[in-house]
């Protein structure tokens, strides 16, 4: 160390930026942090990229320093350490960042052409994105800067499309319509990770079903009123003696006089509420699973923007939650409410955009994860890998066992696109096409 930083860390005129950005810069200058493939054991991190959206939190500090030391660790002890810097294109997180800047501008993007509103995206990632990584080497994060990538840049934009390709000729890649977290306002499908759960103080709606051929009713308790119109189905618990004059019936739906038919399944909880359920597989995962079961028709009433589509009847048009409230009042002047109660429930909220998320089907591309989680299980059941602690070997095992296929499709304009064209023969006599 020089005279004059051992005289600065020793006054009290030290300071750390001089100091600090003298030394990083004459570790980038020699290349210190630079790699490039040798006889040498090699030793890489490639860092989980921060997305572009903001800047670095406490988390990131923790994580990359933990990084740091692990490749700084390496070089001492004379191995071929790489550590690969980047940043992420966060699709959902940086268009409703993109979108919300637009908004305070006066700029709406359904007024804008998809061309427009990337150049407003890149704009956003190359301001902020420069950020990040400056500040990682404010951190004095070890990188190998001259590998500097970006989950968007051409090269691993090919790499994704190459795997996508890959994957779908395997037979792993599949389009289908599936139950989806569905983001009214961003107007995609969102994933499970990013749905946060709040407890929300609202009502509990107990609705007046008609026996069909009777004057008498069969009350449903549910907290969503508004989506009756896709109701296909009454299901009750065959052992419940409290609905044994349902069974073989058929119901008829408040306000708008479709008959049903009354089902039975164990699935329903005889002690809970009226032991009546009204499902709708179009728009509740467990409905949607029943539905599944004993091959109930679906009805998706919502449009990609949360409102009612023609099949929500005189509220087409209309916002969930202004039907909700309109609705409420409709069933009370016809007599079919019985009886509303406080009710306090957990609802689920786009992490993005702080809007209660939609249950929805929906046609979307799948990744089949069985095959792929089938090795990654069995690499840490043998002890390949090890967790520390011991006990969360077993969390990631109920992981690997209950795995879904993975929804890979989102509808915004910024992101991967994927890589699939459709052609359609124009000819015949279907002038439509």
């Amino acid at each position: 160390m020089d005279t004059e930083t051992k005289s600065k860390i020793g006054g009290a005129k030290y300071d750390p930026r001089e100091i600090e950005e003298k030394w990083y810069n004459y570790w980038l200058e020699n290349k210190f942090f630079h790699s490039e493939p040798d006889d040498r054991e090699p030793y890489t991190i490639v860092i989980p990229p921060p997305n572009v959206t903001g800047v670095l939190h406490m988390g990131h500090m923790l994580n990359n320093t933990i990084q740091d030391v692990l490749v700084r660790r390496a070089r001492m002890q004379g191995k071929n350490a790489c550590w690969v810097p980047g940043t992420d294109h966060a699709s959902i997180a940086t268009e409703a960042k993109v979108v919300n800047k637009l908004a305070q501008e006066g700029i709406k993007k359904s007024d804008l052409t998809r061309e427009e509103f990337l150049a407003h995206a890149w704009e956003w990632t190359h301001k902020h994105g420069g950020i990040i990584l400056d500040q990682l080497k404010k951190l004095g994060a070890s990188c190998d800067w001259d590998r500097t990538a970006f989950t968007m840049d051409e090269k691993r934009s090919a790499s994704v499309f190459k795997v996508f390709c890959d994957l779908y000729d395997k037979g792993l890649i599949y389009r289908a319509e599936k139950m989806v977290n569905w983001d009214p306002q961003a107007r995609t499908t969102i994933s499970d990770e990013e749905v946060t759960y709040k407890e929300q103080n609202g009502k509990l709606y107990y609705l007046r079903y008609k026996i069909a051929g009777e004057n008498n009713f069969a009350i449903v308790a549910t907290t969503r009123p508004e989506t009756i119109f896709g109701d296909t189905a009454m299901c009750i618990n065959p052992n419940n003696p409290r609905t044994a004059h349902l069974k073989g019936k058929r119901v008829i739906v408040p306000l708008i006089c479709r008959e049903i038919p009354v089902i039975e399944d164990e699935y329903i909880d005889m002690e809970f509420g009226t032991g009546c359920l009204k499902v709708t597989p179009a728009h509740d995962n467990n409905d949607y699973q029943l539905g599944e079961k004993h091959n109930l028709p679906s009805i998706s009433i919502f449009n990609d923007d949360g409102t009612l589509n023609e099949y929500g009847a005189m509220y087409a048009g209309m916002d969930r939650f202004a039907c909700r409230r309109k609705i409420e009042k409709d069933l009370d002047d016809a007599g079919l409410l019985e009886k509303v109660e406080a009710y306090t429930n957990r609802v689920g909220f786009s992490e993005r955009t702080d809007v209660p998320i939609e249950p929805k089907l929906s046609t979307q591309w799948f990744l089949k994860m069985n095959e792929l989680a089938k090795p990654a299980l069995d690499a840490v059941e043998n002890d390949t890998i090890k967790f520390f602690p011991e006990k969360f070997k077993n969390t990631y095992r109920h992981w690997m066992e209950n795995i879904h296929d993975w929804n890979i499709s989102r509808q915004l304009w910024w992101g991967h696109q994927i890589p699939v064209w459709y052609i359609w023969e124009i000819g015949g006599d279907d002038s439509s096409n």
